[in-house]
């Protein structure tokens, strides 16, 4: 928690992302990394998540002193915006990031939004780290923005695969909101599933976002008896509606999805009948966590007074930032001395067990590194709960 009660701001040149808290109390300089990313409306739940983790361990960092950057201490403060899911939004989040001379943003949580903000990102000498899946986004000749989580095309082969090998799955239904996200999310996820040798029995129904009666869109996708129903890029307000409506129609197969979900959300909207939904989960289990996880949690719980499962993946943006700017402080206000360090860095991970390392990774996926190395976590809701069904790793 920030103890100091008088800020003032000065400027550390024309690019600085500096500031310094008045003199009566002033000790440490500020670093300022910022947010662009949804928080508002059905997808919520993912903005609301990375916000929340990078404000959960600024102020834990802040508590401890400050963090240590080449002999200096810095208070790390965040600056949140809200996209509300508007990729025009997105670009004037990002355009007030740059003017703040931020180098450094998490988010946006979307395709679209993520796609937006790039060349305002490469003009400003704007690092990101995005939530979303788009491979031109991370392979040459973009080289600006990070993926921070495992993609959909990388999770769905390793789910699809799971369940062929464990549930005897043959046959694989998907559908998906007539957006952008959520239709490439699907045509990735047909393309692995039909590559696995799985058959594809619908891959065409869609729905809107503001649909409140799924009965109509889910008939005829029921009808063709798949042993697995994707719901395809599923924000959380609208999976517990698509999960009730599968089950009241008397399907009594698997349901997945790529996208990360809020355990409170399906618990509320679906109750049991969400029981054996599978999603990708946070970077983190029980058998993984590390003391310093397991006080991330604690504290997130006691700021906001509930824990979202996703953080346990959104935590890491932040910390990899900052110990990339550790690793080679003229990274500071220099992106292109942080895209050289990102080659070979490497750096304790202090959210797991053992000797996990942080690292970048994407070589197999982008042609380089372009995103950051955190587990591949596949959760199955049980009785409100996330439980583990597998641990995999991306290269």
């Amino acid at each position: 928690m920030n103890r100091r009660t008088l800020l003032k701001s000065t400027a550390l040149g024309a690019v600085a992302s500096l500031s310094f808290f008045g003199m009566a109390q002033a000790e440490n300089p500020v670093l300022k990394i910022g947010f662009v990313g949804v928080t508002s409306g059905p997808a919520a739940a993912w903005g609301i998540s990375n916000q929340r983790s990078m404000e959960t361990r600024a102020d834990w960092l802040n508590e401890l002193g400050g963090y240590e950057i080449d002999g200096t201490k810095y208070d790390i403060e965040i600056v949140a915006f809200d996209d509300q899911k508007d990729p025009k939004r997105a670009i004037a989040g990002m355009e007030k990031m740059a003017q703040e001379g931020i180098h450094y943003v998490v988010g946006p949580n979307v395709d679209d939004g993520a796609a937006a903000v790039r060349p305002v990102a490469e003009q400003n000498g704007i690092m990101y780290f995005p939530y979303a899946f788009p491979k031109e986004l991370y392979t040459a000749p973009a080289s600006n923005a990070v993926l921070g989580m495992v993609a959909n095309y990388q999770s769905g082969p390793a789910i699809y695969k799971h369940l062929m090998e464990n549930n005897g799955v043959k046959k694989v239904a998907f559908v998906a909101a007539n957006e952008s996200d959520p239709l490439s999310q699907r045509d990735g996820g047909v393309e692995a599933a039909k590559a696995l040798g799985l058959e594809v029995v619908s891959d065409s129904v869609t729905y809107q976002v503001d649909t409140t009666d799924f009965t109509p869109v889910l008939l005829p996708v029921i009808q063709t008896q798949p042993d697995l129903l994707v719901l395809s890029g599923v924000s959380p307000a609208n999976a517990p509606q698509l999960i009730r409506s599968a089950r009241e129609l008397g399907y009594e197969g698997l349901i997945s999805t790529e996208t990360a979900q809020d355990a409170t959300v399906l618990q509320e909207g679906a109750g049991e009948l969400a029981n054996g939904f599978i999603s990708v989960g946070g970077a983190s289990t029980p058998e993984l966590a590390s003391d310093q996880m397991r006080e991330f949690v604690d504290r997130y719980t006691q700021k906001f007074g509930e824990y979202n499962d996703e953080s346990n993946t959104k935590v890491y943006a932040l910390e990899y930032i900052l110990e990339t700017i550790k690793a080679n402080p003229a990274a500071m206000t220099d992106v292109e001395a942080f895209k050289t360090t990102m080659d070979t860095f490497e750096a304790p991970n202090p959210y797991m067990v053992g000797d996990a390392k942080l690292s970048y990774v994407g070589t197999t996926s982008f042609g380089q590194k372009r995103q950051v190395s955190v587990p591949l976590v596949v959760n199955v809701f049980k009785e409100g709960a996330f439980e583990t069904l597998f641990v995999a790793q991306v290269d």
